[in-house]
């Protein structure tokens, strides 16, 4: 018998898991359709300009994923089938996304989640890890003084900000960035960055925010592209757009399939936010990916009162500060957050293979980091999946590492292996690296 006995006796313990899990997401199906004539009702009375859900839309602009409006659920579908049969529910958009106004009647309306509004251009927000040239000198002193590589752009991973680079790395990096500059941006919805609620937040706009933000104004016409997690899918997109700018880039963690008979973003989609009830990590980015208003709730009690909470904390922690992890997790609305999943993560996985053959056509030099312990997003998107996309690119498997602690806890020596990789890039330009090593 295949298996022998050990595997006969646990066959029946996973049948009641797989019931358990089925009757959880059966009941949020439910409860995910029956906040959407809450927040429908609310959205009337509150907004002047409401925007219907994606749970009534059939077919989106360019570079909105169809994750948005086709979630396939037998349960949900029915149920809302039944309310569009009986009269229930909307069944077409208020008025157009464009009017939206920001903030929404549930996100938070403090002063520094508004700062964004009266900051003017609508550009993002950026740290830069390095004292820049004093004005008075010449934008070619500027570049000299720089050094011969250029600088570096970290892009973060979601529900996150500028500070996962700038309060980690940055320290371990400044002392020896061979006058470089290091620049941490918010991406567009998250951090300081502007969150406009008439955006669609597609990867292009998070590019194109990018550039005008950091690119052209700074003048940077040789840089190198540090991400991690979904920041990765926005660093390749960057990346293709400017390969003859860009000197080499970083991949910590990226969210990469092999294309498969099923569409690319339903694939990423059901591979990244797989329906598990553990570990709890996996099963919370499944809630926050598959339900759009169970999503929007948990969003408006944590950060539309991320206030209050943060001033919990302070209290039972006894610290004057939050931890910039737990705080960067508020630094957002449901509408951004939600619109980025799907559209990069999710939509930006049927334009990866397209972007990473323009990388290896201009022999841009890659550098993959992953954890051999990550539950977010597997160790086989880059041993695999990615690697066989990009066989010359360099792979570095972190033994014990998750997806945050491939960095946190190793700063020194990530900011020691970057500090590496660039200086072969800038020595020996133009030359794509080979080879597999394990940490």
């Amino acid at each position: 018998m295949p298996g022998g006995l050990p595997a006969l006796l646990s066959r029946p313990a996973k049948w009641p898991r797989v019931a358990l899990a089925a009757a959880v997401f059966a009941f949020l199906d439910a409860l995910d359709v029956l906040l959407c004539l809450v927040y429908a009702a609310l959205d009337a009375f509150l907004e002047d300009s409401p925007v219907a859900c994606y749970c009534h839309r059939t077919h989106g602009a360019e570079g909105v994923s169809d994750t948005l409006y086709l979630r396939s659920s037998a349960f949900r579908d029915a149920l809302l089938a039944l309310l569009r049969t009986v009269g229930v529910g909307r069944t077409t958009t208020n008025t157009s996304p464009e009017k939206a106004r920001s903030p929404r009647w549930s996100d938070c309306g403090c002063a520094r989640c508004l700062a964004w509004r009266s900051a003017g251009g609508g550009r993002l927000h950026f740290v830069v890890g390095k004292e820049e040239p004093t004005p008075s000198k010449g934008a070619a002193t500027a570049r000299s003084e720089r050094g011969p590589g250029g600088d570096a752009i970290f892009i973060h991973g979601f529900t996150s900000s500028s500070s996962f680079w700038a309060r980690t790395v940055f320290p371990e990096l400044a002392a020896t960035a061979n006058r470089r500059r290091l620049l941490a941006v918010d991406l567009l919805g998250f951090g300081d960055s502007p969150k406009p609620a008439n955006c669609a937040y597609t990867l292009r706009d998070h590019v194109e925010a990018i550039e005008r933000s950091l690119i052209e104004p700074l003048g940077l016409t040789s840089f190198h592209l540090v991400s991690h997690s979904m920041g990765c899918t926005v660093a390749v997109a960057l990346a293709a757009r400017n390969p003859a700018r860009v000197r080499s880039v970083t991949l910590v963690a990226p969210p990469y399939f092999l294309p498969c008979e099923e569409k690319a973003s339903q694939a990423a989609l059901t591979r990244l936010a797989e329906k598990k009830l553990w570990p709890p990590l996996v099963f919370g980015t499944a809630v926050m990916s598959w339900y759009e208003h169970i999503g929007r709730t948990v969003c408006f009690v944590v950060c539309k009162n991320h206030r209050v909470w943060e001033w919990l904390i302070r209290i039972l922690a006894r610290k004057s500060g939050v931890d910039f992890v737990v705080g960067d997790l508020t630094r957002h609305t449901h509408h951004s957050a939600w619109n980025t999943m799907h559209n990069v993560v999710c939509g930006g996985a049927g334009v990866q293979d397209r972007n990473l053959e323009v990388l290896a056509a201009a022999g841009v030099p890659v550098r993959v980091v992953h954890g051999d312990g990550d539950q977010v997003v597997p160790v086989e998107c880059s041993s695999r999946h990615l690697k066989s996309k990009l066989p010359r690119a360099e792979l570095r498997l972190l033994g014990g590492r998750d997806h945050r602690t491939v960095v946190f806890g190793r700063e020194k020596e990530f900011a020691e292996e970057l500090r590496e990789f660039w200086s072969g890039c800038e020595n020996r330009e133009g030359m794509v690296m080979d080879g597999c090593v394990r940490a």
